[in-house]
């Protein structure tokens, strides 16, 4: 069995997604540094609070946090979190990333179902990613072949986490680009720069799931024969 925590065999299984996961993520620096120098007439805070307080989600509340492009919204503290560049800037980058995030505080109001089912894998998918490919290592190493399957289970969490995840990114991204310019906040001539930033954000999660899919697939083939011992 080869040592799989530096299987060069698993690199070119995956090298599609490390290729588009590259390239995405040079396109978000890129287009969100072309949107940053492109002024807007609120600042991402704001522009966040006048789209959750359009929709009635006035209980969630805006804090600024540490980092470059740490903006999450907290669906347990009901907190949209923005980043320094984010927060306090007056520009077309910062209020779509701020809108982008606030589409997820709607719908977290919103009750949707699929946000309930990624919010439940949360805890599964944090343990598997951190101990499930230990797990399966280990089941391999021995020889314990239903060790190695739990280890693939738990890690499958992190894939499902994942799965469930891209479509709520994408329809945030969408809920931002449609709020940004229901309520004025950018003139629809004004939207490509906007598209260009969370079109690459969007990539970034596509990129990431397909990188945890192959995976799986790939420890999957030591168990189904797939690969050579």
């Amino acid at each position: 069995m080869p040592g799989l925590f530096f299987d060069f065999r698993l690199l070119l299984w995956i090298a599609p997604a490390l290729a588009l996961a590259a390239w995405a993520q040079w396109r978000v620096k890129s287009s969100f540094a072309a949107a940053s120098r492109l002024a807007a007439p609120l600042s991402g805070a704001a522009a966040a609070r006048h789209i959750l307080d359009s929709a009635g989600a006035t209980n969630v509340q805006i804090e600024s946090v540490d980092g470059r492009l740490t903006d999450h919204y907290d669906p347990t503290a009901k907190v949209l979190r923005l980043s320094s560049d984010v927060y306090g800037t007056k520009s077309l980058a910062a209020v779509g990333i701020a809108a982008h995030e606030a589409g997820h505080a709607l719908q977290d109001a919103e009750k949707s179902s699929l946000m309930g089912f990624r919010n439940a894998a949360v805890g599964v998918a944090n343990f598997g990613s951190g101990f499930g490919v230990i797990i399966f290592m280990v089941g391999l190493a021995f020889a314990l072949q239903s060790l190695a399957w739990l280890g693939l289970l738990l890690f499958g969490g992190t894939v499902l986490f994942q799965v469930l995840n891209l479509p709520l990114e994408i329809d945030a991204s969408n809920r931002a680009k449609a709020q940004l310019v229901q309520l004025g906040i950018v003139p629809a001539a004004e939207m490509p720069a906007v598209n260009q930033v969370l079109n690459a954000a969007a990539w970034t999660y596509v990129a990431a799931t397909l990188q945890s899919i192959l995976t799986l697939l790939y420890y999957a083939s030591y168990l189904t024969g797939g690969s050579d011992e």
